[in-house]
């Protein structure tokens, strides 16, 4: 796994944990920085807090495109994996779109349900089909 298949990996675990135990998003990240035996390095500090900046927008386009699904019903895992994809689709330049896609397909393959993988890679492609046309 490279480096960055790391990163996307401890970014979801922080978004996930913040998320199960009732914390901001991200909130658990600096306990995790501090404790030094869970490495958090820089990329997914930046997936955290772009997911984290961006979140509402991330929503909303996630939202406006799954199809009869609404955020809430989501695994908490999906959720959070297709807030990654799509941050790092909309706002992270130097990550082609495929990789992105694939990245948050790959994961949800190891932690998620079965229909997981088509559903993030149908919402998430379908994300990149209207990037054009999207406002970050």
């Amino acid at each position: 796994m490279g480096a960055r298949s790391k990163s996307r990996k401890r970014a979801l675990d922080i978004l996930f944990e913040s998320e199960a135990q009732s914390l901001p998003p991200g909130g658990s990240m600096a306990d995790r920085i501090a404790e030094g035996d869970y490495p958090v390095n820089e990329y997914a500090v930046a997936l955290i807090e772009g997911v984290v900046r961006h979140r509402d927008r991330l929503d909303e386009i996630i939202t406006e495109n799954a199809k009869d699904w609404t955020l809430d019903r989501m695994p908490a895992v999906d959720r959070n994996l297709l807030r990654i994809g799509a941050y790092e689709i909309l706002y992270v330049d130097d990550v082609p779109d495929a990789v992105a896609v694939s990245e948050a397909v790959g994961l949800a393959g190891e932690l998620s349900t079965d229909e997981s993988p088509s559903f993030i890679n149908g919402l998430l492609s379908r994300i990149v089909e209207l990037k054009p046309t999207l406002t970050a």
